[in-house]
């Protein structure tokens, strides 16, 4: 497959992981269902590595690999636990799509922080999610 078929796989579970979770989040304090579905996430992420695996597939190459993977853990965790309180006080049909925010910074990080082009189409795309985002959210 793709990389554009894995995104708008990624795309689907993500819609449904909101749905989801504002039904599993109610009645429940935020922290401790993120802290559910995160060893649900743990646990089926080691499963699938386990038998989808191939040879050095558990080597890590350096120290700066597992830096950066474990800051990406920690801003994950931050998200999810941003997300579910949002979900929680709020409609999964506005705090989703300021949560999907975060295409437009990481246009603007990839630009700044990994050398990626800024071109018009990035700008222009980038900028009709922002409207979106605000058109959606504050409706």
């Amino acid at each position: 497959m793709t990389w554009l078929t894995w995104a708008v796989l990624s795309a689907v579970f993500a819609a449904a992981t909101a749905i989801l979770a504002k039904l599993g989040v109610a009645g429940v304090d935020a922290n401790f269902a993120t802290a559910v579905r995160t060893t649900v996430v743990v646990t089926f992420t080691w499963f699938i590595a386990y038998v989808a695996r191939q040879p050095d597939t558990f080597r890590v190459p350096s120290n700066k690999t597992w830096l950066f993977l474990a800051l990406s853990g920690m801003a994950t965790g931050l998200s999810w636990l941003c997300y579910f309180r949002a979900l929680q006080v709020g409609p999964a049909s506005r705090v989703a799509p300021i949560d999907k925010l975060s295409v437009v910074l990481v246009i603007l990080f990839g630009a700044l922080f990994l050398g990626e082009k800024l071109t018009w189409g990035k700008a222009v795309g980038g900028a009709l999610i922002f409207a979106g985002v605000i058109a959606v959210a504050f409706d």
